[in-house]
């Protein structure tokens, strides 16, 4: 299998899947570790999309994502590029772990250091020898461990080419923010690469519903930038938006029950949560503060002290999507 330093689209053959490894960092046993890279060359000219996965180690649904994507788009009929990372953060994909191996969050670490603490170096050198290469980009993700997702969006909404991006995932939910820095979508973004994240459902599993909807956002995307022949008719609903979000957290160790589901309205001041002591008593109860959307939540019972609740978004109103963000659901509008 070819290993290179950095991705460069034009050495690779038109009409033709190339698998490769790209030289990123050596290990203690001075190694090389390797991030594998998948490049979709197409017959046609067009514009390059990057696909990312598993910048967390354990969320896996983006990979099998990827997995479908290059495995079916055919290069001869495809206009343009895809480089696809099934696995960006490989030493906690190993490891079945969501950090990097020295403790760290690779998706805080973006764009990372030419010298400093590993995984600032690792995230440097993924950036510089892989993500610039991309022309847009769509980063797959998960929940963390002991948390659920619904299919929903992270984009600034306020960009063109990242508000059509997100419409085409035909998401559940879209969130707007502009992404925190050290993010992969913020690095990309500063980047000039238009780019969003997609949340795809829970960790350390693979989600057959999930990971359909996840590539059809993709191919949606691929349809609208003109790679690809598709019939993008969509009868669905179209995805709530959401102007900002927040967590809840408990204030009381115990037994946790969340009881609305995944996507359910809330109303302020409604019940939402509750704690209990091992012997099932009621130690506290927990009433949102304002009315929102479930986007997701926790689903493990044992709940420490400042545990997290559920991530509840604010709906924004249509004055305030016309006001606040855009709407656009192509490219060439």
């Amino acid at each position: 299998m070819p290993v290179v330093t950095k991705v460069s689209v034009d050495d690779w053959p038109r009409g033709r899947r190339s698998q490769l490894q790209v030289q990123i960092v050596g290990n203690g046993l001075g190694q090389i570790i390797h991030i594998p890279v998948v490049i979709v060359r197409g017959a046609k000219k067009g514009p390059v999309l990057g696909l990312t996965a598993a910048v967390h180690g354990n969320e896996l649904n983006g990979m099998h994502i990827i997995h479908r994507i290059v495995g079916t788009v055919d290069p001869k009929k495809l206009a343009g590029t895809i480089v696809a990372v099934p696995v960006v953060n490989v030493p906690g994909y190993l490891s079945n772990e969501r950090r990097f191996n020295d403790g760290r969050d690779l998706n805080r670490m973006m764009p990372g250091s030419p010298a400093g603490r590993p995984s600032s170096v690792y995230a440097y050198r993924f950036i510089n020898r892989i993500v610039e290469s991309f022309e847009y980009l769509v980063d797959l993700h998960t929940a963390s461990e002991g948390r659920a997702n619904s299919f929903y969006v992270r984009a600034d909404m306020s960009d063109k080419d990242a508000s059509w991006m997100a419409y085409a995932q035909r998401p559940q939910i879209i969130l707007h923010n502009k992404g925190e820095d050290g993010t992969l979508r913020n690095a990309a973004m500063n980047l000039g690469i238009p780019s969003i994240t997609v949340e795809v459902g829970n960790p350390q599993r693979y989600q057959k519903k999930m990971v359909d909807m996840g590539t059809q956002g993709v191919i949606n995307v691929m349809a609208k930038l003109g790679m690809i022949h598709h019939d993008l008719t969509d009868h669905r609903r179209k995805p709530i938006v959401c102007l900002r979000s927040f967590w809840m957290y408990t204030a009381a160790g115990g037994v946790l029950q969340v009881l609305p589901e995944l996507t359910d309205r809330v109303e302020k001041g409604e019940l939402v949560a509750r704690v209990l002591d091992i012997y099932g008593n009621t130690v506290e109860e927990y009433h949102t503060e304002d009315a929102g959307i479930v986007i997701g939540k926790s689903v493990n019972p044992v709940n420490q002290t400042g545990s997290r609740i559920l991530h509840l978004g604010i709906v924004a109103g249509t004055k305030e999507i016309r006001e606040s963000i855009l709407t656009h659901e192509s490219p060439h509008e």
